[in-house]
């Protein structure tokens, strides 16, 4: 069986590069064209759900040059990548907190979410300035605001995800093994799989063997079967 919705830390570029003596700008590029081929892989798969941590709140203390190459190639993406999404009826979603990003990039991802929304195929999920503990306390004071108790579905609708189903899988590159602040209420019943590999290193492949491990899996979220 099939996840519905897929996500990936996308861990590793800059030792990717540092391991061919490049520098950390060459690895965040090689980790957004495979980003970009993988996407359209997943969907090839018919996965109609994929998210990509692509920036996260801690990340934005990074070194000023650092940020800038990394929003230079946001800001690429938008350019390219928006008029090939909505002739392939893919949808793009963006959960965090724009406004810790320039202006015109996040100008630029908020037209690219007008842009494609009449996209069915299937969804794009960039995670840009996000950080699940971040979101979490929004959300509460979301729920504030609305001057009443909220149950666990409304509270999940207040976030930034609401709307988004629950991640079934959440594959992490780059040889660490912790969520990081991503996706900590989503990902209560998530499966998590983990990889040696660095994310412009991980493959088609490599995520062909996650879906046949993802398969294997047992998903009980809690409860027994009959027959235990």
């Amino acid at each position: 069986m099939l996840p519905k919705h897929v996500a990936f830390i996308m861990d590793g570029n800059g030792r990717w590069a540092k391991a061919r003596l490049l520098p950390r700008s060459a690895g965040h590029r090689a980790g957004y064209k495979r980003m970009t081929a993988l996407a359209r892989h997943v969907f090839a798969c018919g996965i109609p759900y994929c998210t990509f941590y692509a920036l996260s709140t801690e990340n934005l203390k990074r070194p000023k040059e650092e940020l800038g190459s990394l929003f230079s190639l946001f800001s690429e993406f938008f350019a390219k990548e928006i008029g090939a999404m909505q002739k392939e009826g893919v949808r793009l979603s963006i959960i965090g907190d724009l406004s810790l990003l320039p202006e015109d990039l996040a100008a630029s991802a908020r037209s690219g979410v007008e842009r494609t929304k009449e996209g069915t195929r299937a969804t794009l999920v960039l995670a840009l300035g996000y950080g699940a503990r971040q979101d979490i306390v929004a959300a509460c004071n979301r729920a504030v605001d609305l001057g009443r108790k909220v149950d666990e579905a409304e509270f999940s609708r207040l976030l930034s995800t609401g709307g988004l189903p629950l991640p079934d899988l959440i594959i992490r590159t780059g040889r660490e093994i912790r969520l990081s602040n991503f996706l900590l209420f989503e990902a209560a019943y998530a499966e998590l799989l983990f990889s040696q590999k660095y994310f412009p290193d991980f493959t088609d492949e490599d995520f062909d063997r996650a879906l046949k491990e993802y398969a294997r899996r047992d998903r009980k979220f809690g409860t027994l079967r009959p027959q235990e």
